[in-house]
């Protein structure tokens, strides 16, 4: 691992530089009152256990901004210290720079620097007991351990810990990011629920008033201007009262519950009655409305029930395609039809006369058939829409089939 070039190395930690300029003023005052290990050896003049010192002091100025750096200079400055005398501060300094190594420097060199040690300790006590058979290589070896094992493990097992820290420290934000980000998805997917319970509980009843009103406009027949009236009041009425039950369960869903006018979800069984609304509103358009349930085996009978949220959906694909039917469809009959499949899915088809106009007889937003679209998808089921041509000529056909029927997945 090479060191960093001095240019690289940024400005020493505050607290490096009162490490290094505490342990300098020590080191200096105990040379002074000659507080140091013994003379010098090798020769070498006492004066050098000052430049080791400063050396050592210099090497805490780095132990942060290039720990590396720092132990490469803080072991030959230990060598040159225990030649000359050995000052306690130089010492002191030196377990720091290691422990700092660990601590600060790379992941490879915090692995290996802790076994190093250990081998440096373990060569120098085979080393003293061959050379130097004296009980007191017990305390020589322990004080090379002292030096090198202790500050390498300690540096190793807090840098361990910080690790472990900060990976925890990022778990967590990351926990909090896909929390936030379930949080926008789920959100955008109540919005997008609202928005098609608003539209297929509303567009029913504003395509029969507008279809009725524009009726009661070109025909100048007090009777039918009546009638029409009379429809667009009820239709009024009708879609009110759905929306102050969905706005009423928006507000408050546990309110809805104990009230007297409960926000009922609509069923299959309700067909009839969505077919005889459109039968009203489209007579004057030469539309008939036919309705094919092939799930009464011979007529009599109910077929396997459908989960609640397929049987909503079938309910409100039935109601769309019937109100894209009066607001498109040429004259003629259309049909909505109801069957089980063998593997018990729920298939709804409702064929309507195909007319090629240049718009339809009301405005409307465009979203009927995104809608249907999401609720099929939401349910893992199948959907197309689109003109096919017929025996009786071309039909605007739409098909869904939806999950299995609840008995069905019993089994």
């Amino acid at each position: 691992m090479t060191a960093r070039p001095l240019a690289a190395v940024g400005r020493p930690h505050r607290l490096d530089v009162l490490i290094a300029g505490g342990g300098l003023l020590g080191g200096v005052l105990l040379w002074a009152m000659n507080l140091h290990g013994g003379p010098a050896r090798l020769g070498l003049p006492p004066s050098l256990t000052l430049v080791a010192l400063g050396a050592m002091s210099v090497a805490e100025l780095l132990r942060r901004t290039a720990p590396m750096a720092a132990l490469a200079l803080a072991v030959p400055a230990l060598a040159l210290d225990i030649s000359t005398g050995t000052l306690v501060a130089t010492v002191l300094m030196f377990t720091d720079v290691v422990y700092a190594a660990v601590l600060y420097g790379p992941a490879a060199a915090a692995r290996r620097i802790p076994l190093h040690s250990v081998l440096v300790t373990v060569v120098t006590a085979v080393a003293l007991t061959a050379l130097w058979q004296n009980p007191q290589v017990v305390t020589a070896v322990i004080g090379v351990a002292l030096l090198t094992v202790a500050p390498a493990w300690t540096g190793l097992i807090i840098r361990n810990h910080r690790d472990a820290a900060e990976s925890a420290r990022l778990r967590a934000e990351q926990i909090a990011l896909l929390a936030e980000r379930d949080r926008t998805q789920a959100v955008a997917g109540e919005r997008a629920r609202m928005a098609r319970e608003l539209h297929d509980m509303v567009a029913n009843h504003l395509s029969a008033i507008a279809i009725h009103a524009t009726a009661a406009q070109s025909i100048d027949d007090p009777s039918a201007t009546r009638e029409a009236l009379g429809v667009i009041r009820e239709n009024s009425v009708q879609g009110l009262a759905e929306m102050r039950r969905l706005i009423g369960l928006l507000r408050d869903p546990k309110a809805t519950e104990g009230a007297q006018e409960p926000a009922a979800t609509p069923t299959l069984d309700g067909l009839d009655a969505l077919l005889g609304q459109a039968r009203a509103h489209g007579g004057s358009s030469g539309l008939s409305f036919v309705l094919d349930d092939a799930r009464r085996p011979g007529g009599t009978g109910d077929g396997p029930r459908p989960t609640a949220p397929a049987e909503l959906a079938a309910y409100r694909i039935i109601q769309e395609s019937l109100t894209n039917a009066l607001k498109h469809a040429a004259p003629g009959e259309v049909r909505v039809r109801l069957a089980h499949e063998r593997g018990g899915a729920l298939t709804v088809t409702v064929r309507s006369p195909f007319a090629d106009r240049p718009g339809p007889r009301v405005p409307g937003a465009g979203t009927g058939l995104v809608g249907m679209r999401e609720r099929i998808a939401l349910l893992g089921g199948a959907f197309e829409a689109g003109p096919v041509s017929g025996p009786a000529g071309r039909v605007w056909l739409v098909r869904a089939a939806l999950p299995a029927a609840e008995e069905e997945e019993q089994r």
